[in-house]
């Protein structure tokens, strides 16, 4: 692998201003891709993309809530102007808005959940697809989760949507397959952005002896799959974690 293997390449990620997509922002950025950082908050992301200038490739910043199919069409409305289009989409953005049992969970949460996880994954995914057609191919990376394979109690609305995030990926892989289009999912685990409770580190993280990871710990992993070849793997999981729970 060369020095900048993402020379010339253009990555739009989402949730770009914090945690894990603005950890891969850095890691193909150092890669030399060209970056597309999208997130809800402003201020953090205006924030996030000068730091990236810093390491010398372009930086476009697109205020971008998911759940909003008109703003997720003007995020690759901007990319194809600044850029003329992308290589690499990372669907990072997601969230957890109901805790609790079934029976005790939040309805409006839930159905939160789904539209950020499933829904700003479908809106993404939709509006990227005929721009890495037009590239001649291109990679789509799903940030996935554990629990979308082995879901646990008290868990259901997040477990559920990851379920359904992981079904897209794969029903999308093989509407692509011959497009020269991979879409793979990236499965962190257990990653310490600030949000994990110390009941969950405590149940899930020391009991079952998993690796609890800072953001950077994901770069490795997702440049793997942002530098296969075209005809590379696609459909698949990709799994950082040390064990399923």
């Amino acid at each position: 692998m060369s020095h900048k293997p993402l020379a010339g390449k253009t990555a739009v990620i989402t949730g770009a201003s914090q945690g894990i997509g603005k950890a891969i922002a850095f890691g193909y950025a150092n890669a030399g891709a060209n970056i597309v950082c999208a997130a809800r908050n402003e201020r953090t992301l205006n924030a996030v993309m000068t730091d990236l200038q810093a390491t010398g490739v372009s930086v476009l910043a697109v205020p971008t809530d998911v759940q909003n199919e008109t703003d997720v069409k003007h995020l690759f409305t901007r990319t194809q102007e600044t850029f003329g289009g992308h290589d690499i989409l990372v669907i990072n953005a997601g969230g957890n808005f109901s805790q609790g049992s079934v029976e005790t969970s939040d309805s409006d949460g839930w159905e939160q959940t789904f539209r950020v996880n499933v829904f700003g994954a479908y809106y993404c995914m939709k509006a990227a697809i005929p721009q890495l057609k037009a590239r001649g191919g291109g990679k789509i990376i799903t940030l996935g989760s554990g629990l979308g394979h082995h879901g646990i109690a008290n868990t259901s609305a997040y477990a559920a949507s990851k379920a359904a995030l992981w079904m897209l990926m794969q029903v999308s892989a093989q509407e692509l397959a011959t497009q020269n289009i991979s879409v793979n999912e990236l499965i962190p685990g257990p990653v310490d952005t600030g949000k994990l409770s110390e009941d969950f580190k405590t149940n899930i993280v020391k009991a079952k002896h998993e690796w609890l990871k800072q953001p950077e710990d994901v770069i490795n992993l997702a440049l793997f799959l942002a530098t296969q070849p075209l005809l590379g793997p696609s459909g698949q999981s990709f799994n950082l974690m040390r064990r399923a729970y």
